[in-house]
């Protein structure tokens, strides 16, 4: 990955509806060289998809929480066939340190919320958990 790929990276992910057009101009280059490395970067998997990113408006109705798991040793492939089958598990990380798991839920509510810490609580292989509630977004960077 070079400059030109990187600096692609970076219209895009300020605004990912940019035309390759704009996208061109804007970097100085022709054309059919955005789309060419467009390609590339979709093919290595460095670029996996264009998505919609929602503004605080449309989350606002959204209860969104951060879970620290702690599991039993060799549970893990079991936790998280379950914590596949919860919709309001939004993304799961392991980790390095005194918890294995994190978890990213939103809910709309907070009875949906208890009872979906409930369920994972309740899961086998589960041995601790923390949840920490989301108030405000200060600040967001992510891609």
């Amino acid at each position: 990955m070079d400059d030109l790929d990187r600096n692609i990276l970076a219209q895009l992910s300020g605004d990912a509806r940019m035309s390759v057009a704009v996208l061109a101009r804007r970097l100085r280059v022709a054309r059919s060289t955005v789309q060419a490395r467009l390609e590339r970067l979709e093919s290595t998997g460095a670029i996996a998809g264009y998505t919609l990113r929602l503004g605080e408006a449309a989350r606002g109705a959204r209860i969104r929480a951060t879970v620290l798991l702690g599991i039993e040793p060799r549970a893990q492939p079991g936790v998280l066939s379950r914590l596949k089958s919860l919709p309001q598990v939004e993304r799961v990380h392991t980790t390095s340190g005194r918890v294995d798991l994190l978890l990213q839920l939103a809910t709309s509510s907070t009875t949906e919320l208890d009872e979906t810490l409930d369920r994972i609580g309740g899961i086998e292989g589960v041995r601790s958990s923390e949840s920490l509630i989301h108030l405000a977004t200060k600040l967001d960077r992510a891609v």
